[in-house]
């Protein structure tokens, strides 16, 4: 299965369903199955703390930095598309959608469907871009 790494408080952002389009610099033609791995960076909690991040991530139980998981694959979902911005794309992006990404004509919009959550994270060394991951302990995670 693919998966991209994403920095907290974004991955779980996607994992509890408030984040369905990734936004990046990048295009990528794979559509299919993605996997969602949480960094094991800590360089933007601070936007733990400033709406509507915090408002979100509350709602969903996460209630501090400390409750998110790092180094670790938190969803699974599919990847629909990727889009390229325009400004007629961008304007259809919803708050607080928008608030969770960088969108600029130019930029790609990747669009995330069927998003589940891990009840379990699963630890696993990230890469950057694209990489393939050989679904270890998928099943029993998804199960519990």
């Amino acid at each position: 299965m693919k998966a991209i790494t994403l920095h907290q408080p974004w991955a779980s952002l996607v994992a509890v369903g408030a984040k369905r389009i990734e936004t990046r610099s990048w295009a990528t033609s794979y559509q299919g199955p993605l996997a969602i791995h949480a960094s094991k960076s800590m360089d933007f909690l601070g936007l733990c703390l400033e709406d509507p991040f915090d408002r979100v991530l509350i709602n969903a139980g996460i209630e501090t930095v400390n409750d998110l998981p790092f180094g670790a694959i938190v969803a699974v979902c599919k990847l629909a598309a990727c889009e390229k911005m325009t400004e007629p794309l961008i304007a259809m992006a919803p708050e607080p959608e928008r608030s969770f990404g960088h969108y600029e004509p130019g930029r790609w919009m990747w669009m995330l469907e069927d998003v589940r959550a891990l009840p379990t994270p699963i630890p696993v060394r990230g890469m950057q871009g694209l990489w393939n991951w050989d679904e270890s302990g998928l099943e029993e995670a998804l199960q519990r």
